[in-house]
């Protein structure tokens, strides 16, 4: 198998919710929507129900098509809350590391690395992008602060959907949150003048060590007349253990630069 969009694809995953498969974890069925709740308090509740815990490795499949080919591997993956996100492919062969301050990665088979904001990753997918954001998007909480805004609210397939009061021209969003455990079932952001859609999918949730989780995940991403697909799914995933975030940029590699 070759590994030449590792870089893409790895970088995309950051924008995916937690996917996490595991024999012994039961997949939630949806809860009873109340139809009476306003968008005040089930933006509460999405809150209140936010992931608590220290550290999360384990393995994750992402497969990745953009139309025209496929490909599907396997990585590690480690992460510190509110500091540091870790990929890493079989062998070393391509590496990411997350921090607040930075993006990383390097990738051996192309000789080349890439060191330096989040710019990198917000021009993928044309959503200004930070840490916070992108750790959310992992854990199947709300990219935006919800508090922020006034929004309206409907039913949408069994899930509460909410829509800004005041929509703006350039940048469009979407949300909708699912009623069992209000962790987001579907997150949309859009820029139609530049044709670009952002499109995260969460299509159930699971319960391991009493925490909810993101159990199976679609993200669609188009740019233009390009798109791309990406399913991920979490193996074996932990809670809590010791994690280390081993990363060295190789000597002798060309630096990625940003036009």
């Amino acid at each position: 198998m070759r590994f030449l969009k590792i870089p893409k694809l790895m970088a995309y995953s950051l924008f995916a919710l937690l996917v996490f498969s595991c024999k012994s974890n039961k997949v939630l069925t949806d809860g009873t929507l109340d139809t009476n709740l306003s968008a005040k308090t089930i933006i509460k509740n999405h809150y209140n129900n936010q992931l608590n815990f220290k550290t999360l490795s384990g393995k994750v499949k992402i497969d990745y098509s953009d139309g025209e080919s496929s490909q599907g591997v396997s990585v590690s993956l480690r992460m510190e809350k509110d500091k540091a996100i870790w990929f890493s492919a079989p062998l070393g062969v391509v590496k990411a590391y997350i921090t607040p301050e930075r993006v990383s990665f390097y990738n051996k088979l192309d000789n080349e690395y890439f060191d330096g904001d989040f710019l990198y990753l917000s021009n993928l997918l044309g959503v200004e992008l930070n840490f916070e954001k992108v750790q959310n998007m992992l854990l199947g909480e709300a990219i935006f602060d919800l508090k922020d805004g006034k929004y309206d609210t409907s039913i949408s397939e069994n899930n509460y959907q909410l829509k800004p009061r005041k929509s703006l021209e350039l940048f469009k969003t979407l949300f909708e949150i699912e009623p069992k455990n209000f962790k987001m079932a579907a997150q949309q952001v859009a820029q139609p003048l530049e044709k670009r859609i952002l499109e995260i999918q969460y299509k159930n949730y699971q319960k391991i060590d009493k925490r909810v989780l993101p159990n199976e995940i679609g993200i669609f991403a188009i740019n233009g007349d390009n798109t791309n697909t990406i399913s991920i799914e979490y193996r074996n995933m932990e809670f809590n253990r010791a994690v280390n975030f081993p990363y060295k940029i190789p000597n002798g590699f060309k630096e990625i630069v940003l036009k």
